[in-house]
């Protein structure tokens, strides 16, 4: 195996060039301040309904544990790959943060195919929400209140296991 240092922006190694597709270059993005949290139950409904419209089962969404990504329709290339589809954006997020099944949006990206279709970072992320029916400006999807964590469980697990 060969590893071969590309610095970003430069000219690649001769002999060497990257599938294209491969990486979504982002020609927008757009930090989301504060983040915005969503809790288990949204996360999980999120999940699904985007596996539902799976670029795969001729949707437009592609979920994954980083986020959301929307496309302009399914997948038609060979082995699941891209084909003619285009990414158009996503919806970036922590999972399990700050508590396990919640998502911590902190970040919604535009592709260039997605500004050349007219989305801003506000369009990507209501299309995403829309999935569950949530809108951008929802009262459901405000800074939603983790289960508080216990300082001490460690400390109890800890002595659990020394004694």
């Amino acid at each position: 195996m060969t590893l071969h240092v590309v610095p970003l922006g430069g000219p690649a190694p001769a002999g060497l060039r990257l599938r294209d597709g491969a990486v979504a270059v982002p020609a927008l993005a757009s930090q989301v301040r504060p983040a915005l949290v969503l809790g288990e139950r949204e996360t999980r409904e999120l999940l699904a309904a985007a596996r539902d419209q799976d670029v795969a089962r001729d949707g437009r969404f592609s979920p994954g544990p980083a986020g959301i990504q929307l496309w302009d329709g399914p997948f038609t290339g060979p082995h699941g790959t891209p084909g003619e589809a285009q990414q158009l954006g996503s919806v970036d997020w922590n999972y399990d943060a700050p508590a396990k099944h919640y998502a911590t949006i902190y970040r919604v990206m535009v592709t260039q195919a997605g500004i050349d279709a007219g989305h801003t970072t506000a369009s990507i992320l209501a299309t995403v929400l829309a999935l569950t029916g949530m809108t951008v400006d929802s009262n459901r999807i405000t800074a939603a209140v983790p289960p508080a964590r216990d300082p001490f469980r460690r400390l109890a697990a800890a002595a659990a296991v020394g004694s």
